[in-house]
């Protein structure tokens, strides 16, 4: 049986890619890492599935990276560095395959993240300050207007609902916060944490993961208690990871991709890439209805 704790009982990233707003062009080029984003198809027969068809749609040196589907499951944003060292936002039109940059902006941005209504996204700017804030953008890449005015410093973030956000801090140590946008509440939730934390579908709790060493410990909060307890465990410093509504907790490892047998408490192989031209999985992220798959293949 679970115990729940409280949310102060265990206090305990790569942060390069939004501090790397701070340095030159020239400098910023030579530190990123060579990755592209792909696209699979993912077909189920007798309850099996199964990933097809991939493509790579970027296939360019350089960085692409940092991948999410629109909410009607036919763009996919993503965040790409090209020659003059900023990063914009783009959108790939999975129909059409056509590649647009949504944001143009003198200012690089992070993270697109789909508004919990639909209506644009979110992301982490490195302002010409050095500020590192949420924006809200819609989907012609405009500014709309900040997440939150009070935050600063920002890593990742992700939308609880409509009024917390949830977001990693780039302290000393790091942290995770939860914002009450209403209240201007602001949570610590704790020190070390992963740059992946979602809201867990059909529950009034989101998962995150603290790192404790060469291992990673998935947790379950609960804002009403702010009570957190233990989910799962996994000998690896690989952070990434998700909720899916249909496969529960899913992390990457490698060229696979693991999912989490609630029900035995045994992680499983949902997907293996291997073969598919996949080398290392990092960020990855299914559509609404899990009829395709986006990931990071970092070379």
């Amino acid at each position: 049986m679970k115990q729940w704790l409280s949310d102060r009982a265990y206090p305990t990233l790569r942060t390069l890619l939004p501090m790397l707003g701070l340095f030159s062009a020239d400098t910023l080029c030579a530190q990123l890492p060579e990755s592209d984003v792909w696209l699979f198809n993912i077909s189920k027969k007798d309850n099996h599935y199964q990933v097809v068809d991939p493509l790579n749609i970027t296939n360019r040196p350089g960085y692409d990276n940092q991948p999410v589907f629109t909410g009607d499951g036919k763009s996919i944003l993503y965040v790409s560095i090209r020659s003059d060292g900023q990063a914009d936002v783009y959108r790939y039109d999975i129909k059409s395959k056509l590649q647009t940059n949504l944001t143009k902006s003198k200012v690089s941005e992070y993270s697109p993240t789909i508004l919990p209504d639909e209506s644009g996204f979110s992301a982490v700017v490195v302002e010409a300050d050095s500020a590192q804030r949420i924006w809200n953008m819609s989907f012609d890449g405009s500014f709309m207007r900040f997440a939150s005015d009070v935050t600063d410093s920002v890593g990742y973030h992700a939308w609880y609902n409509a009024d917390t956000l949830l977001y990693y801090k780039l302290t000393e140590p790091h942290s995770l916060h939860a914002l009450d946008l209403k209240s201007g509440k602001d949570a610590w939730i704790c020190d070390h944490p992963s740059r992946a934390f979602r809201k867990v579908e059909g529950r009034s709790v989101f998962i995150y993961a603290v790192k404790r060493g060469a291992s990673i410990e998935f947790r379950l909060y609960k804002p009403a208690t702010r009570q957190s307890v233990v989910y799962a465990t996994y000998a690896s410093a690989n952070e990434d990871f998700l909720w899916n509504a249909e496969f529960g907790l899913v992390k990457s490892e490698n060229a696979d991709l693991l999912r989490f047998n609630e029900s035995n408490g045994q992680w499983e192989t949902l997907f293996s890439l291997a073969g598919t031209g996949i080398n290392k999985i990092t960020r990855f992220a299914f559509d609404a209805k899990n009829k395709r798959l986006v990931v990071v293949n970092n070379q």
